[in-house]
């Protein structure tokens, strides 16, 4: 789980929603998303820099103004994700409010694009039950402070709406935020308690397979001990059933974890899904394997075939899309499962097959399958492999 996130990150570093931007590349990422915004504050930066308004004024103007941008870059930065202490989110958000209201007041309406930042703020940092008050709150207050001046209708209006609009946008944002959030704890948590539930499985199996067999060795072993001085014939005896069952629960032992070992199609099916998305590749997927499956050799032969063309899609064709079918088809060797996996990368080129691909086909010919690779019917590379089902009969028809 871990280990698919943190190719997840290498591969696409940018991708970091949700979260606290992690090294120098992420923060100078999340900075130029939330920096790009800042270009509403054009026309502040406009009124001050033509010299309108005294020293003083202009002097008081501009340290408002990167008092305001530092409170909210501050609210974005830090508080989208978890908030720990809601002193310097009020502290932080009042300033908003309070220099926005005052900087519009002596300057004019050139600066009520600051209630669009404050609005912002609310909806990418307050829980939604305050922000669906408080968004609106602002906008009343930002037509409040523009009806000063009898000519600002239309801007107003305009100006208003956008406030709406911008401050729910962003709540609804924060709520994508959160639910990324949620959904990646659950994700853990899930493969957590799968994990769990294997090692539970692992510790019945083996408790199951060598309870019965050491306690019945242990008694053997106390019983020939005691009869070795008095009646050797029957403590050998003892020592042959004891070898006997020791040899048998080797058995046991072998048969669980060939089982164990034993690859699924709906664990490759996962695991494909996994390492596609990680590589940045498109995954058409099956989410389940077929209703009708081969029998356990038939399908262990196809899970390495899927492993094998989804390894391949990954490290070496460079494809955008990859795609995952299975049919079953009647043949005149009789029924049979069909895997394709195609991609519209860069294979296909005829190149001899890789070492991989041999194997894979000696594997798929054990079982009395057949293998088919070559290029896509478009642009790519197709693998095809057909095994039999399991009520088809192995070879030629007679």
């Amino acid at each position: 789980m871990s280990e698919n996130d943190a190719v997840g990150n290498e591969l696409h570093p940018v991708y970091t929603f949700g979260r606290p931007p992690q090294g120098r590349r992420q923060f100078l990422t999340k900075a130029a998303w939330i920096g790009v915004w800042l270009v509403f504050l054009s026309s502040p930066m406009k009124d001050l820099a033509d010299g309108h308004h005294t020293t003083p004024a202009t002097v008081f103007g501009w340290l408002g103004l990167a008092v305001f941008v530092v409170c909210y870059l501050t609210l974005v930065f830090r508080y989208t994700t978890r908030i720990l202490q809601w002193a310097p989110v009020i502290g932080s958000f009042t300033a908003l409010v309070v220099l926005a209201a005052v900087l519009a007041l002596c300057f004019g309406d050139q600066w009520l694009g600051l209630f669009v930042y404050v609005a912002v703020s609310a909806g990418a940092v307050l829980p939604v039950r305050y922000a669906l008050w408080v968004i609106p709150a602002v906008t009343l207050l930002m037509i409040l402070v523009g009806l000063r001046d009898d000519g600002l209708g239309d801007l107003i209006t305009n100006l208003g709406v956008i406030t709406l609009l911008v401050g729910f946008a962003m709540s609804g944002v924060r709520e994508l935020i959160r639910t990324t959030i949620q959904l990646r704890q659950a994700r853990a948590t899930v493969a957590q308690l799968a994990a769990n539930e294997e090692r539970l499985r692992l510790a019945r199996d083996l408790h199951d397979l060598l309870g019965h067999s050491l306690s019945l060795i242990t008694l053997k072993s106390e019983l020939a001990g005691r009869m070795l001085p008095t009646d050797p014939d029957k403590a050998a005896q003892q020592v042959a059933d004891i070898e006997q069952v020791s040899r048998q629960a080797l058995v046991d032992v072998r048969e669980a974890v060939s089982g164990y070992r034993r690859r699924t199609l709906a664990g490759e099916l996962a695991g494909a899904r996994t390492a596609l998305t990680a590589a940045g590749v498109e995954a058409d997927v099956p989410l389940d394997a077929p209703a009708e499956l081969p029998d356990e050799e038939g399908e262990a032969a196809l899970a390495w075939a899927l492993r094998e063309a989804v390894t391949n899609v990954v490290r070496h064709s460079g494809a955008r899309r990859c795609t995952v079918t299975f049919t079953a088809r009647q043949t005149l060797a009789g029924r049979r499962l069909e895997l394709c996996v195609e991609d519209d990368g860069s294979g296909g080129s005829g190149a001899a097959p890789g070492n991989g691909l041999t194997g894979l086909a000696e594997r798929v010919q054990a079982v009395g399958g057949d293998l088919e690779k070559g290029p896509a019917a478009r642009h790519g590379f197709r693998l095809t492999v057909r095994v039999p089902l399991a009520d088809a009969a192995v070879g030629s028809p007679s």
